[in-house]
């Protein structure tokens, strides 16, 4: 029996989120569907590209993050001291 895979099933190949048995047999459905191929290939590429996306903070953030850090540094040796 041929099992008929979904672009679910695609994309948790892509992602390495099958099992061995699973991926021969989604290799073995790409060779024989087109659409799927072209699925397949069309998230390749745009896995690829967002790989790609770095985003940074702004130093507005960051300053907000260190001084969120400091002020718990100093309850917590409060806290400590009493």
């Amino acid at each position: 029996m041929t099992k008929t895979f979904t672009y679910d099933d695609v994309i948790r190949y892509l992602y390495a989120e099958t099992t061995l048995n699973e991926n021969d047999q989604i290799v073995e459905a790409l060779a024989l569907d087109d659409d799927l191929m072209n699925f397949y290939l069309d998230s390749l590429e745009m896995k690829e590209q967002m790989n790609k996306i770095v985003r940074t903070p702004s130093d507005r953030s960051v300053q907000k993050i260190i001084h969120y850090s400091l002020q718990q540094t100093v309850k917590q040796s409060t806290a400590l001291s009493c």
